[in-house]
């Protein structure tokens, strides 16, 4: 991929949701909801403090994350259905 995001923000692809319940009942498309857990595919260089002193991001390629459901912007690039939001929509990573 050749995209690399400005400040402070992050391109993450979506990770699968799962296909069954617990129960084993099979969850069709149409009523799966959007998955809120990601894994980090860019990150751009980082913000800038009142003094103009660059601030690098808390999270790196590959973290695996948690967020909003309504976060980000969805784009497709190269193909790939990715989501373009900032490190503040991000929740927490998964370790």
């Amino acid at each position: 991929m050749k995209f690399r995001p400005l400040h402070d923000r992050v391109v993450v692809k979506r990770l699968e949701g799962e296909e069954k319940t617990k129960g084993g009942i099979i969850i069709p498309d149409t009523a799966k909801e959007k998955p809120q857990e990601g894994e980090i595919v860019a990150v751009g260089s980082g913000a800038r403090d009142e003094a103009g002193k660059l601030v690098p991001l808390d999270v790196k390629k590959g973290d695996r994350i948690l967020f909003g459901k309504w976060s980000g912007t969805e784009v497709k690039i190269d193909g790939q259905d990715l989501l373009i939001m900032k490190e503040s929509d991000i929740m927490g990573v998964i370790a």
